[in-house]
């Protein structure tokens, strides 16, 4: 369910990437960043649950999502909680920046604190420095080491523990019959 009460921050970007298609995907890395860099601003430390939650002490705080469209841009989404109040049946599951801070937030600033961060991110990302992009989403990964089950809908696709995420922006999970690669399209991600 994709809830998004007044109060939160819920955006697109247009981006105009002009990088080859394989690169694309790691767009919703640079969202995710961004996020976690704005959230930093306000002493909230944050992490990326691959491949597009950022979660803070294992609740998610914001959703990224990407989209390439006819090959000339990007529209890369954020939903982040801010000041919406988060539904009752997802408190054990998510939270806002309010319920962090204690306080209520003015969204301007952190808008502001949240292109700015974007456009660091988006310049390493045009500058074809997506090693930069994902050694710092490696860092501040939330499922690497961890065990973790992949699944899509009620079918569990991989489970194991997650030793990486690759080059290509795929999470690498050890299972009993060796190493998988795993890819975000629309598999998400439980961890446990």
């Amino acid at each position: 369910r994709w809830a998004s009460p007044e109060g939160g921050l819920w955006m697109t970007a247009i981006l105009k990437p002009k990088s080859s298609p394989e690169h694309v995907p790691k767009l919703v890395f640079v969202g995710a960043l961004a996020v976690v860099d704005a959230l930093a601003k306000y002493g909230i430390p944050a992490e990326v649950k691959w491949p597009n939650d950022v979660l803070v002490d294992g609740k998610k705080i914001a959703g990224v999502l990407s989209e390439c469209k006819f090959n000339h841009f990007a529209l890369l989404g954020i939903g982040l909680n801010v000041n919406n109040e988060v539904p009752e049946e997802l408190l054990d599951k998510a939270v806002s920046m309010r319920e962090l801070t204690g306080f209520e937030l003015n969204l301007d600033d952190v808008l502001s604190n949240v292109l700015r961060a974007l456009s660091y991110w988006y310049s390493l990302f045009k500058r074809g420095r997506h090693y930069e992009i994902l050694d710092a989403v490696r860092r501040k990964s939330a499922v690497i080491g961890r065990h973790v089950m992949v699944v899509e809908g009620d079918e569990v696709l991989v489970e194991g523990r997650a030793l990486d995420i690759d080059d290509s922006g795929a999470l690498l999970v050890e299972t009993k019959n060796g190493v998988e690669r795993v890819f975000y399209g629309d598999v998400s991600l439980r961890v446990f």
